[in-house]
């Protein structure tokens, strides 16, 4: 079998389902456990009050986080816990729209994808997770530094360098943040790095929307996997949604795609 030859990264979501029908029985264990395991001892000591100032959450939130790292389990099992592609239910997978996959797509996803995470440093899709909230920019204190950037440090960079491994060329599709990704650090990767770029016409120019760049950048990573591409100049053929690809907009490190206002679904 054909070795892929992209790697894709994600962000999380905030937004959570476990409690829909599953659609793939198929799971897999985080492998960066023992680093989340040591978060969770932290957060546990935080109040919800503390949490809410860390996070900057409503206090209801605040609660309702605080109890989810109170029942937090270090064993995951298919009972306390949901494949991660399952779980996060952010704008981004509503762009993904996972509805459609088979289980030789949830299979391809597995190889092909990586969710970046403040709780779980890296995830494959169908990681196992339980209900948590934590973003890469919060400044937890830890043993390692004074925020999740310290705290991962390298080790993301390392985990996705060594999925790289054996992949000619050596690429990686960011489909992050900005927020997530500046947990990479390239110079590790010994990867060329493509971070598409979406805009959407506004009063007659194009722009970043948010909501509409999540959903773009969720819709290109099924993309990717349904039509099972491997090459990186492939991308420029990306057209859902409406979008296409803008050659002038473009450079080499960010292929560009356009939606004209009355061309969104």
């Amino acid at each position: 079998m054909e070795e892929p030859i992209v790697l894709i990264v994600l962000s999380p979501a905030k937004r959570l389902d476990f409690e829909s029908e599953l659609l793939t029985s198929k799971h897999s264990v985080p492998a960066l456990i023992g680093d989340s395991v040591e978060l969770v001892k932290e957060l546990v000591k935080k109040s919800p009050a503390d949490l809410g100032q860390l996070m900057n959450l409503s206090p209801s939130l605040a609660d309702l986080n605080a109890e989810r790292f109170q029942d937090w389990e270090e064993d995951f099992t298919t009972h306390n816990s949901r494949a991660a592609l399952l779980a996060f239910q952010g704008d981004v997978y509503v762009g993904m729209d996972v509805s459609r996959y088979t289980e030789r797509d949830f299979t391809r996803a597995q190889k092909t994808i990586r969710i970046l995470s403040g709780l779980h440093g890296v995830l494959r899709p169908l990681d196992l997770i339980q209900p948590y909230r934590l973003e890469m920019g919060t400044s937890l204190e830890t043993s390692r530094g004074q925020g999740l950037y310290e705290f991962w440090g390298d080790r993301i960079s390392k985990f996705l360098a060594a999925d790289l491994e054996g992949h000619r060329p050596r690429v990686l599709i960011n489909l992050a943040s900005k927020e997530y990704f500046s947990a990479v650090d390239e110079s590790l990767l010994d990867a060329r790095v493509i971070s598409p770029r979406f805009l959407d016409e506004k009063n007659g120019t194009f722009k970043i929307i948010s909501l509409y760049a999540k959903q773009a950048r969720g819709a290109m990573a099924s993309w990717l996997v349904l039509n099972r591409i491997n090459s990186p100049s492939a991308i420029s053929e990306f057209a859902e949604l409406g979008y296409e690809h803008s050659p002038e907009k473009s450079s080499p490190g960010e292929p560009t795609f356009v939606r004209k206002q009355g061309s969104r679904p």
